[in-house]
């Protein structure tokens, strides 16, 4: 069998095993469960956005947060019901056309992703001259832009209110499926012609510029597809949610995705999927940092955001002692298995 064939057969049972394990969670596990499940699929997609941009490209942009809000606020306008819209803005109504707008979840998730892409190639045009940590804060004032003005245009984000009662289409098979056309995507790009000269941008930019490169184009490419799965993540997060608010969209958010991402390894798809599952749950398990415990009589109070506090110094630690994160830069594929059993049966 043609090592191509092989491959697209074992990709497909693997889907088809994935179909079948999200059934049986679904059907089996209570709502916290799924929901940190589905927590998993959005912050893959969001790690593998990022790294698509910083850790393939070299870009180091911390405006994650901005293109997760407007995905958000895009997509939310178009699937609350009108009644819905009625309800919530109270110091000023929702603007035409926003007032009569109305889409199917799948439109209205491609439509946040597409806007959120438009804003990536307007801001590239003027940020992505810059390089290095002046990169990093022209896309960090760009995302607190783009929350500063979700706080005030009110007529179209109700202000510092935000959106409640947003449908709740979000469920594993949403989720899970955008994440995995994101993986399949972003793995196909990096393995282009397009991804080689993403790489070597990322190593010399000086050299990939004296070979022909245009480089500026090739970074506009990179930014653009990794706003747009930020704001496929942000659109699936607002649904996952119910509600959302400007305070969301802070710099802690771009944060815990870079903090998958370095954790992953900068410039792998597979540490990223595996950093996403990983962080996810700790974040999650580590909740009761924040709860107040007692022991033999004595009350210990919690502290609010301690959590953070202890992904931050693993994060410290990770950049100290493994730079290179779970994976580096090597990826898990079919071709390493079985090349590996090969090796085995001739051993024995």
């Amino acid at each position: 069998m043609k090592r191509t064939t092989r491959n697209a057969l074992c990709n497909l049972l693997l889907l088809a095993a994935g179909a079948a394990l999200l059934l049986w969670v679904d059907r089996t596990f209570d709502r916290y469960v799924v929901q940190v499940l589905n927590l998993i699929a959005i912050n893959t997609i969001l790690a593998l956005s990022l790294n698509l941009i910083y850790g393939f490209t070299g870009m180091f942009s911390l405006g994650h947060a901005g293109f997760m809000a407007v995905g958000a606020y895009v997509s939310s306008l178009l699937i609350l019901p009108q009644a819905q819209k009625q309800t919530i803005y109270i110091l000023k109504p929702l603007i035409w056309p926003f007032s009569v707008l109305q889409a199917p979840f799948f439109v209205a998730v491609l439509l946040g992703g597409l806007a959120a892409a438009l804003f990536a190639i307007l801001i590239s045009v003027p940020v992505l001259r810059l390089g290095g940590d002046y990169l990093g804060i022209a896309t960090l004032g760009f995302a607190e832009i783009i929350r500063v003005v979700a706080n005030n245009i009110v007529p179209i984000t109700n202000g510092a209110l935000g959106l409640k009662g947003i449908p709740s289409y979000a469920n594993l098979w949403w989720t899970y499926g955008w994440c995995a056309l994101a993986v399949i995507f972003i793995a196909r790009l990096v393995q282009s012609n397009t991804g080689n000269v993403l790489k070597a941008i990322r190593d010399d930019e000086v050299a990939a510029k004296a070979m022909g490169i245009n480089v500026f184009k090739y970074k506009v490419i990179s930014f653009t597809v990794g706003g747009f799965f930020a704001g496929i993540g942000g659109a699936l997060l607002a649904s996952l949610l119910t509600t959302i608010d400007p305070k969301m969209f802070t710099f802690m958010l771009t944060f815990n995705v870079l903090m998958i991402v370095v954790a992953g390894g900068l410039g792998s798809i597979t540490g990223s999927v595996l950093s996403g599952a990983v962080i996810t749950v700790l974040l999650e398990w580590l909740r009761f940092v924040e709860n107040s415990v007692t022991i033999g009589g004595f009350t210990i109070p919690g502290v609010p955001g301690m959590r953070m506090v202890v992904f931050s110094l693993a994060l410290l630690c990770i950049i100290l002692f493994r730079r290179e994160g779970i994976m580096g830069m090597r990826e898990w594929s079919w071709d390493m298995l079985f090349r590996g059993r090969t090796r085995g049966g001739e051993a024995r």
